[in-house]
Order: structure tokens, then sequence, then C-alpha cells
């Protein structure tokens, strides 16, 4: 009832057949020995090639039982020419071989070509994206630039707009420091000016909290009120009323307090 799992598949752990000892008794000729080339892994087990070359060698060994005996010159005769048929069979039969191995080769070859011209199609189609991504890139540069030109151009052409006679105007200061987004206090870095700069001008420097003296100082000129904290203690909350009732709140507490426990 129980099971057990190994490491190794079967495949794995399969060696190949056995093939025992065996003894040829003299004058017999097995068939079994003309096989003895065909070993596991090559040729056996046996398949449909297999099994045609085993049927074709029985079709010549029952051919040479028929030849003549060469024991007069006109069955030496008929021996030759049987024996040249059988060259030209043998021939054409491997003819065919190589013409069945031929068109194998030539199979593959042709699926070689084809995966050859899937990939440099596929390669091809991966150039011509990325060449099109880099024009598309190029073209958006191009377009931002474009439109960075032409409000800077819009700008210029507002401003001239504003004083197309060419007078000279004062400046005014009052609007400037009633408008908060003018140039007094929202000055713009493509005129020469950085927020940054000078930025410690902004810090506050005082001496009652830089230095040990002002401290000392500083501390003195309080009142008791704020170093002493006085803490006045809560008030206990009055669960009864004035006539003796329990408040619905404290009863609230009690059954929450119970659902707790």
């Amino acid at each position: 009832t129980l099971g057990t799992q190994t490491d190794y598949r079967d495949g794995e752990a399969q060696t190949d057949p056995y093939s025992p000892e065996y003894v040829v008794p003299s004058g017999s000729i097995p068939e079994l020995l003309t096989l003895a080339t065909l070993t596991w892994g090559r040729g056996l087990p046996a398949g449909l090639a297999e099994v045609e070359m085993i049927e074709r060698v029985r079709e010549k060994r029952a051919w040479e039982a028929t030849l003549p005996a060469m024991d007069s010159a006109s069955h030496i005769a008929k021996r030759r020419k049987m024996m040249e048929d059988m060259e030209r069979k043998e021939w054409a039969f491997r003819e065919q071989e190589i013409e069945k191995l031929q068109e194998v080769r030539l199979e593959v070859l042709k699926k070689l070509l084809r995966r050859r011209e899937e990939n440099q199609n596929e390669l091809d189609a991966k150039r011509l994206d990325d060449h099109w991504q880099n024009h598309q890139k190029a073209k958006e540069e191009k377009i931002k630039k474009i439109q960075h030109d032409c409000a800077l151009m819009l700008r210029k052409l507002i401003a001239k707009r504003k004083n197309v006679m060419g007078k000279l105007q004062r400046r005014g200061i009052i609007k400037e420091y009633t408008d908060f987004a003018s140039q007094t206090y929202a000055p713009l870095s493509r005129i020469g000016y950085f927020p940054d700069n000078h930025s410690e001008c902004y810090v506050v420097k005082n001496f009652y909290l830089n230095t040990f003296a002002g401290l000392c100082e500083l501390e003195a000129s309080l009142p008791d009120s704020i170093t002493r904290i006085e803490i006045k203690a809560p008030k206990p909350k009055y669960t009864t009323t004035k006539t003796g009732f329990i408040k619905r709140s404290a009863r609230l507490e009690v059954e929450l307090a119970q659902v707790h426990q």
C-alpha cells in the first residue's frame, strides 16, 4: 500500500537489453547471425527500413541458391548474365536510396532556408521599427523646438504691439508693487535673476536666540506662569442625576464593559 519515488526517471535508469551468449552448431548458419550488426539504438528496435533490408537479404540468398553451377560454358554465361542483371537491380535500388536521401536533405535545406528567411525578415522589421522610432523622436524634438520658437516670437510680437509708436514710457513703480505677479515680486531667471542666489539674506539672526547671554536674558524676562506648569486634576464624571437615576451614557458604558469581558 506504500509508494516510492526515486530521483531518476525510468528512461535514465533503463540499460540496454541483455544479449546472452550463444553457440553455433557446426554446419548451420542461423539467419539471426546476419543481423549481428544491428544493436540497440542502431537499428533496434527494428523499423520499416530494417524490415525491408532483412527481406532484401532473404531474396538475395534465395537468388544465390538458384545460380547454376560453373561446370560448363553455357552455365558460366548464364551465371554471368544473372549476376549482371542482379547488379543492375542493386544499382537501381542504390540510386533510389540516394534520391530519397537527397530529397530528405533537400527538405531539411528548405526548412533551414525558410527559417533563415523568417529570422532575416524579423531582423529587418526590427531594424525598420527602430529606424521609425528614431525618426519619430527627431520629429517630436523638432516640433517642440518649433513650438518653443513660436511662443518666443509671439511674446516678442506682443511686447512690440504694446509700444507700436516707439514712445518711451516711465516706470510705473506703484503699478509694479501693487501687482504681485510683476518683476518686483517674481523676477524671471531669463532676464538674469536667479532666486537661489543671496538666499542667506532671509536667515533670521537674533541676539536672544543665537547667544547664551541672550537666552539667559530672555529666560529671565519670562513670567513664572510660563516656566511653571500647573496641572488641574479633572473632575470626576457624575453618573447619576440629582434625583438619583443612572444616566443612559453610564448604562451604555457598563453594557460595553460586559460585552468586552
